[in-house]
Parts: structure tokens; sequence; C-alpha cells
């Protein structure tokens, strides 16, 4: 014991680091002037050199080493936490300081290039700061791909989706892949029938946004004494579980998208929130993967606040928060906008069944790009055929195509398998818990979300890195992840 006990002190210093590399990163996107990008990288370079050296220390294997000898005397929950002590000494022995030093410095530079190139629709000015970035992750995929034994890709995935394997997204999209192209003209095709969507006319005040979507989020159960929402390029989740950062953006002329917004990012916040207080600073008590965080957006998002009990709820809410009034602001209406199936430009402002050819669509270019089959100045014109032969739409130029995400430019490939997996254990993960209990359904009609948060916080944020993401969802639903109840739930809500 005392053995691991010196460990959760390493670790709790190594969560210290972490935290503040995630609020740095947090202010870059949010609040820093471009002026402030040298120092940033700087300061980011410096603590991420200083995190990996702590992990590498050859003592620090030699203790989790002998710890694992005398695992017999650990509880469940420190023997998974020096599972993913190891988990995590693995992916830190496997690259070298001036490797971990050259990404961040990349990455932090490409990602503010990446703004005005997005702005300006400027890909060569992009190509040229992402190229060291592919370089350089090309470089780790390589180094982890034959420390762990897998194939490049997945030692990149396995960074955000622990136990992920490109052989099983491949199964689980292909499904996808042969029931979403009909199952979209079906829903299309039942929509068309419906009456038409009236408009909901703005302009929509940015501060009547704010505050709507500040109401929905404390109704949600965000806790604003740990966290706080501001604006950014592109939405995200950032900070620490004691002091959790949301971002939106707003449009003045609709506001449906930042609304959304804020729901998807707040259920990331609410996991956060959520995770166990007794293992704060330990690897165990983090958040399991990021298909399970994304679980938690997109189960807020998608699966709860565009359904109808929620769309009850808020109707009346938004007609006072906007001045709206007559057929536009009911419910029925809200709702069609709200579950309207359309092909369009943005991930981000996918609806639920068009969502998936997004990822599908990056899913296939991250690989093609790790692997050296696709040059990056061949990506827009890859980009573009892709949107073309998956969702049927032509895009205009890059700001609306390959520069609208901020992935990339941060490194960070093999992440976006894991939205296609979040979505189908948020369906997953919903279903189990309104069979579970009944409250769940009438509370969100009523604005109270404290039986589905109750619930959550049981079966999936408390439970931080217990169990692994398919005995989470084994556990909590009685089933590993699959497609089933996802597609289960398309049908339900978009042909019944």
């Amino acid at each position: 014991m005392k053995t691991y006990k010196a460990l959760e002190q390493t670790f709790c210093r190594i969560a210290a680091v972490n935290g503040a590399l995630a609020m740095l990163g947090w202010d870059q996107s949010a609040m820093m002037p471009d002026g402030g990008a040298r120092a940033r990288a700087e300061q980011m370079a410096t603590l991420s050199v200083v995190r990996h050296d702590w992990l590498t220390d050859p003592a620090l294997g030699e203790r989790i080493a002998r710890a694992e000898t005398e695992a017999g005397k650990l509880s469940d929950w420190q023997q998974a936490n020096l599972r993913e002590m190891q988990r995590q000494w693995s992916h830190a022995t496997a690259l070298t300081p001036a490797l971990v030093d050259a990404r961040s410095r990349a990455t932090a530079a490409c990602e503010m290039v990446w703004r005005k190139a997005r702005a300006d629709s400027d890909f060569k000015a992009f190509a040229k700061a992402f190229r060291p970035v592919l370089d350089l992750t090309r470089e780790v995929a390589a180094a982890k791909a034959d420390a762990f034994g897998l194939s490049p890709y997945d030692a990149l995935l396995d960074e955000y989706e622990p136990g992920g394997r490109a052989a099983r997204i491949d199964k689980l999209f292909a499904e996808l892949g042969g029931f979403l192209p009909g199952f979209i003209d079906k829903a299309m095709a039942k929509q068309a029938k419906a009456p038409a969507i009236l408009p909901l006319d703005g302009p929509f005040a940015t501060e009547t946004q704010r505050a709507v979507g500040l109401r929905f989020m404390k109704a949600l159960g965000f806790d604003f004494n740990h966290g706080r929402l501001d604006v950014s390029l592109h939405p995200f989740t950032g900070g620490v579980p004691d002091d959790v950062r949301l971002t939106t953006r707003y449009e003045e002329a609709d506001f449906t998208k930042a609304l959304m917004g804020v729901l998807h990012e707040t259920g990331h916040a609410l996991y956060e929130l959520g995770l166990p207080k007794a293992w704060r600073d330990q690897p165990v008590g983090e958040a399991r993967g990021m298909a399970l965080h994304e679980s938690q957006s997109l189960l807020v998002e998608m699966q709860v606040c565009r359904g109808d009990e929620f769309l009850g709820w808020a109707a009346p809410i938004l007609r006072k928060a906007f001045g709206g009034s007559g057929p536009a602001w009911e419910e029925p209406n809200l709702r069609r906008v709200y579950t309207r199936v359309r092909p369009g430009l943005i991930r981000v402002d996918a609806d639920e069944v068009t969502y998936p050819a997004h990822v599908i669509l990056r899913y296939r270019l991250e690989q093609a790009l790790l692997a050296g089959d696709l040059a990056i100045a061949d990506l827009p014109d890859a980009w573009n055929d892709g949107m073309s032969s998956l969702l049927g739409v032509e895009v205009p130029d890059d700001r609306h195509g390959c520069l609208q995400d901020i992935h990339w430019p941060a490194g960070s490939i093999g992440y976006f398998p894991t939205y296609t997996l979040g979505a189908m254990a948020a369906a997953q993960l919903f279903a189990a818990a309104k069979a579970q209990d009944a409250a769940i359904l009438p509370g969100i009609g009523k604005g109270d979300f404290r039986p589905l948060l109750r619930w959550l916080r049981s079966n999936v944020h408390g439970r931080g890195s217990l169990l692994t993401t398919d005995e989470l969802l084994q556990a909590a639903t009685g089933k590993p992840l699959g497609a089933a109840a996802f597609k289960a739930h398309l049908k339900a809500r978009y042909l019944s």
C-alpha cells in the first residue's frame, strides 16, 4: 500500500498540470488575444514536457510494476486506478520529450493560423501550418504503434477511446452505412407530407440567446459555482471538473443553433461535474473516454432536448424570451424545426440522422491523411467529393468544408469516430434510463431533470474510469455498444 499511495501522490501532481493545460487551452480558444500566441505556445509546450518527464521517470514505471504485484491488497477502485496509471505511463513512455515538445508547439501555432484561415477560407495558409502537425502526428502514431503492437491509426484512437479499434468501428459504421441512406430518404419523404415549417423570424439578440441558454443549463443541473459559459469560434467544453468551461457561438438571425450548441456542451459539462469526487485527482476519476463523453452531450442535445417532452416545456419559455407569437412558436412547429432532416454542410449544425455521414467522411479522410494515401493539398477536393457522394450537397468554399473543425489543427486525429459511437451509446443509455425510471419523461416534460440526472450520476458519471466503456454499458443497459438502439430511436422519432 505504501508504494501505491506514493503513486497516488505523483498522479495528483500530474492532474494539476493537466488542469493547468486545460485552462490554458480554454483561454487560448475563448479569451486570448492573437498577440499572446507565442507566449501561450511556450507555456503549453513547457508544461507538456514537464508532465511527460514526470510520467516517463523510470522510477515511476518501477513503482507501478511493484504495486501491480501487490494489487490483491487494493480495492476495486484502487486496482482500476493502477490500471489507468499503467495506461497513461505506457502512452507517455512511447514518446520522446522532444516529440512531445514539438507536437505541442506545432498544434498551438496551427490552431492560431486555422482561426484566420477558416474565416478567410484560405486553405493554402492552413496547409502550410498543418504540414508539421501531420508529420509529427505520424511520428506519434508510429511510436505508439510500435510500443503497443497496434496499427498507427489504432494507436491514436486509443488516446481518445481506450481499447477502441478501427476494425470494430468499421463494422458499426458499415451497419449504419447500409441503414442510413434509405432511412434518410424515408424520413425526408415523411416530413415532406407534414405541414411546412413556419419560420421563426428574428433578429434574436445575442444577450437574449445567452440568457435562455443559461436558464436551460441551470434547469438541466449545471452548477454555475463550478463553471461558466463563453463564446468561441468552435463550441467546446474545457477546464476541469471543479471549473468547467463551456463555449458556444451565436447568430442573431437564428437562435436555434446556438441553443442546441449550449445544450450539447452542457451534456459534456454535467459528465465532468458528476465525476467521482473521491477520485477527482486520480486517473480512475477521469471520464472513461470520448465515446462516453460524446454520449452524454448527445443524450442531452439529441435524445432529450429534441424530444416532445422537452420541447413542450421549452416552447412557452422561448416564446416569452424572444417575444414570439402565433403557430410558429407552438410546440408542433418547434418540433419540426428541431427534428428536420436536411443534409447540410456543417457538422455541428447537422440533424441526428445525417450527422453520422459527417463523421464517416472525416474518419475516412483522417485515416488516409495519416497513412499518406491522401496529400494535404488534395484534402479539399476529397472532402468536397465525399460530401457530394454521402450527403448530396455541394461545398461552396473551404470555410464551409474542410476548414470547419478544430480537431485536425489541434492534432486530434482519431477523435472523430467517437461522435457517432457516442450517438449509439446515447440512444442505448437513454432507452435504459427511461425503462428503469418511469419518472424521467414526465420530469422532463415539467422541466425537472433531476430523475434523469440521478440516473446518469449513478450509472455513468459517478463511475469515472472504474469500468471499460463496454463494461459500463453492459452494467447500465444490459448490452455492449451497438447500433440497434440508435436505429430504433431514429425509426421511432422520424417514421412513426
